[in-house]
């Protein structure tokens, strides 16, 4: 059975598409589950809209928007790493990455920026948006979509959105490294 690629029209990036692999296959399941749905209904820009009509941004285009930078990005270090035969691509955590760009804003609430300074000015209990995020990610719909990938996939994720793990992002390492110095030798890895 051959998976037919899926396509959404966004008004930055115009036409963003999910290809027929595994891997974008997944994903593109990951957005149907209710937890990313939900993003449909959050503003990114709050009350903006009352003033500005056009101002209609959400998460849930915010979260695809920064998927398909991230993956544009993502095609120039790989293009680049393997133009350096001394460097290897590394599959699993590119798409640790690109996962997480995708589902990093889920935990989002309503003005969940401004609700957590005013929870926090209050003395109110509250959670940042990352931390449910991490939650989600591990414990939803969106961790059985990501167990396609593996059992701890949806760990790796959770960690890369919580911060927890230093080498998780090591792509990020090499381009700040490699803008930094302008070379690079065989003995640095990469992604």
């Amino acid at each position: 059975m051959s998976i037919k690629p899926q396509r959404i029209r966004d008004p930055v990036h115009n036409l963003i598409e999910f290809g027929s692999d595994q891997f974008e296959h997944m994903l593109w399941r990951v957005i149907q589950t209710p937890q990313f749905q939900r993003l449909r209904r959050i503003r990114q820009l709050g009350f903006s809209e009352l003033v500005f009509p056009g101002a209609t941004h959400t998460r849930f285009a915010h979260s695809i928007g920064v998927y398909y930078t991230a993956r544009q990005l993502m095609r120039v270090i790989r293009r680049h790493i393997q133009a350096d035969r001394c460097r290897q691509f590394r599959d699993h955590q590119a798409e640790v990455a690109l996962a997480a760009a995708l589902v990093h804003d889920v935990g989002h609430g309503m003005f969940s920026h401004a609700f957590e300074d005013i929870c926090r000015k209050l003395r109110l209990p509250s959670e940042h948006h990352e931390a449910i995020s991490e939650r989600l990610i591990r414990n939803s719909e969106i961790s059985t979509e990501f167990r396609e990938l593996g059992g701890g996939f949806a760990s790796d994720v959770a960690d890369v959105i919580k911060g927890g793990k230093p080498g998780s992002f090591m792509m990020l390492s090499y381009l700040v490294s490699s803008m930094q110095t302008g070379s690079t030798t065989c003995s640095e890895t990469a992604l």
